[in-house]
């Protein structure tokens, strides 16, 4: 095999692929990235066994096909510290010579024929979608999946289609998050309705993605696996298994307090009112009564914080306490200016709300 890349290309296919390289395993094969140069196009792949990228790379000159498997971190660390425009690369029988201008390495890599297979895109889509839409209902409900749960189907974000709205939802059981996608192309029977759970890392590497406003992302889902294809790239994964909380039983659907807020000054209060909070005092006060929002911490080893402001209230009097860390991280995703935050007793979550299709469930937190 023999191949000139243009190494900005290469660099940033490379950047996507050793993103799910794993550093510790069992399987030495798992840590190294796949190359494939046919005729006309080159693939490199990478795999976890859970998940898996197949990525085209433009901007090549194949001057003799062939294939070899190369440890990730080496061939990457090359590529990134090279000062070059084009990089020469050529293989045969296990061994790899990359050059530069002014540099010349071997790697030794290991049998093409034992890399596991990544699956491609084959056939028509199961359902399309806008790539930037998507990626920006990625970016309002990612945050909350659980990071490490037993109970799987948490570390992973529901996909839920009705119609032509994808409705995502993560939770890790103290907060949920729920945002609806419009679906670019009807899905067909087989998507239609369907309820999956895509894990965490699969909607990261979606997230990641770069593309542009236009871009269209294909969908299809195979026994346990979605493929999803964009552009250059294709993602494989596993499909959580388990069952996703019933979550439309959490959305508190008979509050009377509802405060229409800015979403910059509340956040602005969150940061500074937990500023002072502690190990032992994690939590922020929220004090509502006529006309005035008091956002509070009071920590024994510290001291203790009050921001106010002004607000249009005519309800009773409330006192709830959140974990301000949770309040900043729906803050920071909601993109309009205002948001509503609908309440009830302190016992019970609170509920946020941006625009039509976005909502945010916090649990609160019993300050003593």
């Amino acid at each position: 095999m023999k191949i000139n890349f243009n190494r900005a290309a290469l660099a940033e296919a490379l950047g996507l692929l050793t993103s799910i390289v794993p550093s510790r395993t069992p399987k030495p094969i798992l840590r190294c990235v796949k190359i494939t140069a046919g005729e006309k196009d080159i693939r490199i792949c990478a795999t976890d066994l859970e998940v898996g990228i197949n990525y085209s790379i433009a901007g090549v000159q194949i001057e003799e096909p062939g294939e070899i498997v190369l440890p990730a971190d080496r061939l990457s660390a090359i590529v990134r510290e090279s000062a070059d425009e084009i990089l020469s690369l050529e293989a045969a029988e296990g061994t790899c010579e990359i050059k530069g201008s002014d540099s010349h390495f071997t790697i030794y890599g290991h049998d093409a024929g034992q890399f596991p297979k990544v699956p491609d895109f084959e056939g028509p889509a199961d359902m399309e979608i806008s790539l930037s839409k998507l990626q920006a209902g990625i970016e309002q409900c990612l945050f909350a999946t659980a990071k490490e749960s037993t109970r799987y189907a948490l570390n992973g974000v529901l996909w839920e289609i009705k119609g032509k709205k994808l409705t995502l939802v993560a939770t890790d059981g103290r907060r949920l998050a729920q945002t609806r996608v419009d679906i670019a192309k009807a899905p067909d029977k087989k998507m239609s309705d369907a309820k999956i759970i895509v894990p965490a890392k699969a909607m990261l590497l979606l997230d990641k993605l770069s593309g542009s406003e236009k871009d269209i992302i294909s969908i299809k889902l195979l026994d346990n696996q979605i493929i999803i294809s964009c552009a250059a790239v294709v993602i494989s994964s596993s499909l959580v298994e388990g069952n996703f909380p019933n979550y439309e039983d959490i959305i508190p659907t008979d509050y009377d307090k509802k405060l229409t807020l800015s979403t910059e000054a509340v956040l602005s209060a969150v940061r500074r009112s937990s500023l002072l909070t502690s190990e032992e005092s994690r939590g922020i006060k929220l004090k509502i009564d006529k006309n005035s929002l008091e956002f509070s911490c009071r920590a024994p080893e510290t001291g203790d914080a009050q921001i106010e402001m002004a607000i249009d209230f005519k309800g009773k009097p409330l006192e709830i306490g959140f974990n301000p860390q949770f309040f900043i991280d729906v803050l920071r995703v909601i993109k309009t200016p205002e948001f509503d935050l609908e309440l009830d007793q302190p016992d019970r979550p609170g509920l946020i709300k941006s625009g039509k299709n976005f909502l945010y469930v916090l649990m609160p937190i019993n300050l003593g």
